[in-house]
């Protein structure tokens, strides 16, 4: 999939409450640091994952379930760290539960054209086979300084 810098950078700006399906308390799991990542950098990240709910994650609690998560609680992006198997559910119950939803982000190696087709007839932005902690990192700048080539020039200093 093909997604505009643009595009990404739109996304990750105007998404405040990020929802992470299959969530880890682990802190060597990759979906444990992109939540961690993600609170740094001031998403309020509510974690769903059944064998962790009940527990909190950054100060927010874990649920078992996108429907547990209270309406109060105004989600505007799912990221999908399950298989790709497990996804037509999850954007289902996403659908039916978050009012407030616009995105449904499907974590590296994640893709199903079925489920991303329906999200996008419903009005939703689909973004599959990416990171947003990698994708955070490389339009605002942060990647060069673990080595990576961004294409980005700033006269910026880094601390």
């Amino acid at each position: 999939m093909t997604y505009s810098d643009a595009h990404l950078r739109d996304v990750l700006q105007s998404t405040k409450i990020v929802a992470c399906v299959g969530v880890s308390l682990n802190p060597v799991r990759p979906s444990h640091y992109v939540a961690r990542y993600l609170s740094l950098k001031g998403y309020q990240v509510v974690g769903v994952n059944p064998g962790q709910a009940g527990k909190t994650l950054y100060g927010q609690p874990i649920y078992a379930s996108l429907a547990d998560i209270p309406a109060e609680t105004k989600v505007d992006m799912v990221d999908i760290f399950r298989r790709p198997d497990a996804v037509p559910a999850i954007v289902d119950e996403a659908m039916a539960h978050l009012p407030a939803l616009r995105t449904i982000w499907m974590q590296i190696g994640v893709t199903h054209e079925a489920a991303a087709a329906k999200a996008e007839a419903a009005g939703l932005t689909v973004i599959q086979d990416r990171c947003p902690k990698i994708e955070y990192q490389r339009l605002f700048g942060e990647l060069r300084m673990g080595g990576f080539a961004t294409g980005r020039i700033s006269s910026k200093l880094q601390s």
